[in-house]
């Protein structure tokens, strides 16, 4: 029987999240619909057109070989560090703390990149119904609105994105199943499949797409400290997000390809790159759709932009109360049992950069969404590939099933380091721009990975206690043992995980 989670104490995260509170969550950071909409006629005009359902299912096995070895040490580690905590057990302290600075980093340029997204579409559908207010308006809203509910207690942000994902989900099904009824069998047309249209040109771009397509699956372990259970949570949590994701991608993808037939289907989204999933809105359903459609679009982006803005915090949170970061981060609202101080950094951040764009008049979506979204996707594909390496490091010398432990980390390894290869290789594809200072962003997660190490290097000598508690985790010994002497983080009270 799981014991009742005992009352918080000041300066620690409450535990009451679910596993479905959970998968909501990180389903919602990957926001289907925005992909749907944003990124799939994209794929279909220069990527391989027809076959990108078949991507999108690589994508999803890929990443389930990753999920496979993060569940393994999920389940074994409750830490709110992600990334962070799953290197330092099994890469070693130095690259956790710059796997760390790529987390922050990534989470954040990320999050600011789906808030460009947000002003942008916002905008357009307002506009298209009589609403023109200037995209730096929208922005302020989206700020006020997340904001809010990120100073607040995480349930009630995973309680807001429950109603945001099942709606999204919704008008899309409702669509497949049009489509499906006019269109019959061949609504799923085999050549989606065939070895001659996935290997053909614009392979790597599709892939590349369909990686970026999942961002935000990943951050389930963030909430290890705010489950019931977090050991068995966050690793259920993170497969059926996967599952889910893959097949709907998958499955969603394919319908668009029937509906507008494999042959056509690069024309048609080269022609329609900003509105394809509302044309077949208005052809197989009516215009009623397509304004809701339109709106929950913007629903979608804003979903997105508080599930990657909770996650950003989190690491914000845990790397400040590991002394990386400023330590006032490490915060927790006496009243609420939010992350507030990390919060409103973020918020405060944003807004900064909001307005560095809107000085400079440049375009919400074409320069600040896509610039930003890129270093944010390469950065969590990098963390993604550096967890599954981690795995095989910390089932190195323990006994875990061979499977999820060493032949799957191996395999998402792989898959994880060609993804990371495509997207440097087309980072001007997925930013739209082949400015130099958009080109050379990459170049900062290198930057950030080996100051962490050095950084870690130093406070190994010059604070060895402090080194010794980072990452620090109940089981810090050999897997149940007490921690070493002094590895206790000061100031810090240990959880008891409620399983």
């Amino acid at each position: 029987m799981v014991a009742a989670p005992s009352p918080p104490q000041q300066g620690q995260l409450e535990r009451t999240l679910t596993t479905p509170k959970i998968v909501f969550m990180i389903i919602a950071a990957a926001a289907p619909l925005a992909a749907m909409v944003t990124t799939v006629p994209l794929s279909f005009s220069i990527g391989t057109a027809a076959s990108v359902p078949a991507l999108f299912v690589f994508a999803g096995l890929t990443l389930l070989c990753f999920t496979s070895g993060y569940a393994a040490i999920s389940s074994r580690i409750s830490h709110a560090g992600g990334f962070y905590t799953y290197i330092a057990r099994g890469l070693g302290r130095p690259a956790a703390v710059g796997g760390g600075l790529i987390a922050v980093i990534a989470y954040n340029t990320v999050t600011i990149g789906v808030l460009g997204a947000f002003a942008y579409f916002a905008q357009s559908v307002a506009a298209a119904h009589g609403l023109d207010w200037p995209w730096e308006v929208w922005a302020a809203i989206g700020l006020v609105l997340v904001g809010v509910l990120g100073y607040r207690h995480v349930e009630l942000s995973a309680r807001v994105l429950s109603v945001f994902m099942i709606c999204e989900i919704t008008v899309l099904f409702a669509l497949d199943v049009a489509v499906l009824v006019r269109q019959g069998t061949s609504a799923l047309p085999a050549a989606s499949f065939s070895a001659h249209n996935v290997f053909s040109p614009g392979l790597g771009v599709s892939v590349m797409f369909a990686f970026a397509s999942f961002i935000g699956f990943e951050s389930a372990a963030l909430y290890s400290e705010e489950a019931r259970n977090p050991r068995r949570s966050v690793p259920l949590a993170t497969v059926i997000a996967v599952i889910l994701v893959a097949s709907f991608y998958g499955f969603t993808s394919w319908i668009a390809v029937g509906a507008v037939g494999p042959g056509h289907v690069r024309g048609v989204a080269t022609r329609h790159l900003d509105d394809m999933f509302f044309m077949l809105s208005d052809n197989y359903l009516d215009s009623a759709m397509t304004t809701v459609m339109q709106v929950l679009l913007c629903v979608s982006v804003l979903g997105a932009w508080l599930a990657l803005h909770n996650a950003a915090n989190r690491y914000m949170f845990v790397l400040g109360r590991d002394r990386v970061l400023p330590g006032w981060l490490d915060a927790v609202h006496p009243r609420h049992k939010a992350i507030h101080r990390a919060s409103l950094v973020q918020i405060v951040f944003s807004a900064l950069v909001v307005a560095a764009f809107a000085v400079a008049h440049l375009d919400p979506y074409l320069n600040m969404a896509t610039s930003m979204l890129g270093i944010g996707t390469l950065g969590v594909i990098v963390l993604q590939a550096l967890a599954s390496l981690a795995v095989l490091g910390y089932y190195r010398k323990r006994p875990g099933h061979w499977w999820s432990t060493r032949v799957a980390p191996v395999l998402g390894v792989a898959g994880l380091l060609t993804a990371t290869f495509l997207v440097v290789r087309n980072f001007s594809v997925l930013t739209g721009t082949s400015e130099p200072a958009v080109v050379a962003l990459p170049w900062l997660l290198l930057i950030a990975a080996i100051g962490g190490v050095l950084y870690a290097y130093w406070i190994r000598s010059a604070h060895p206690r402090r080194y010794a508690a980072l990452a620090h985790t109940e089981n810090d010994g050999d897997d149940g043992a007490p921690a070493a002497p002094g590895a206790e983080r000061p100031g810090v009270r240990p959880y008891t995980p409620a399983d």
